[in-house]
C-alpha cells in the first residue's frame, strides 16, 4: 500500500473518532479509491496500552468502510474496555492492520506448528469446537513470545485451554498483515 494512502487510512480513522462525538459521519470522498478487498484490524492505545481493538478477518465491505467499522468497534465496543470517551482523544493512538489472506498451517505433529510460524511476520488464527481467536503479527513480537507461547495464547484468546492448538482437529491458519501507525 502506498505511504499516501496509509496516511489517509488513519486520517480516516481519526476523523471517525473526533466526528462520533459530534454525532456525525466522518466524509469519506477522499478515501473512495480505497476499496481493496481486505480484512483489517483497528487497534487503539493510550499512552502506550491497549484501548481498544476489533476488525474483521474477512473483507466484507470495501476497506475504507472496514476502517470505519473497525475503529468505531475497538473505541465503543470492544468488550474488553469502556468506550473511549472524548477527553481521551488526544491521547489515544491509532494503528492499523491490512491482512492478508489466511492460510492453513498444514501440520502433522505440534512441532510442525512451531517450525511454521515466523515471529514478527505470522498472525494467527484458531478454530477448534464452535470457537475461533485470533492474534494480530505484532502481539507476538510486543511480548517476545517463543511459538509455544503465541499458540497458547491464541487458544486463551479463543475461550479455550492454553494446549487446545495440540488437539487434532483444531485448525490454525497464520496470516501476514500491513501494519502503520500514527
Amino acid at each position: 500500500m502506498l505511504k499516501k494512502d496509509r496516511q489517509l487510512l488513519l486520517k480516516l480513522a481519526r476523523e471517525t473518532l473526533e466526528a462520533y462525538f459530534k454525532d456525525l459521519d466522518p466524509d469519506t470522498s477522499d478515501y473512495t479509491h480505497l476499496t481493496q478487498l481486505k480484512g483489517c484490524f483497528v487497534t487503539l492505545y493510550k499512552k502506550g496500552e491497549l484501548r481498544g481493538c476489533i476488525g474483521f478477518v474477512k473483507p466484507i465491505m470495501p476497506l475504507f468502510e472496514q476502517v470505519i467499522a473497525a475503529t468505531k468497534a475497538a473505541a465503543f465496543e470492544d468488550p474488553r474496555f469502556e468506550p473511549v470517551v472524548e477527553e481521551e482523544l488526544k491521547n489515544i493512538k491509532i494503528e492499523i492492520s491490512i491482512l492478508n489472506k489466511p492460510e492453513l498451517i498444514k501440520a502433522e505433529s505440534q512441532e510442525d506448528y512451531i517450525k511454521n510460524i515466523n515471529i514478527g511476520r505470522d498472525g494467527l488464527i484458531i478454530q477448534f469446537n464452535g470457537h475461533s481467536g485470533l492474534l494480530l503479527p505484532q502481539v507476538a513480537q510486543e511480548y517476545h513470545w517463543t511459538p509455544v507461547q503465541f499458540l497458547e495464547a491464541l487458544s486463551e484468546k479463543a475461550g479455550l485451554n492454553r494446549d487446545a492448538w495440540k488437539h487434532k482437529d483444531a485448525k490454525i491458519y497464520r496470516f501476514t498483515a500491513e501494519v502503520f501507525s500514527e
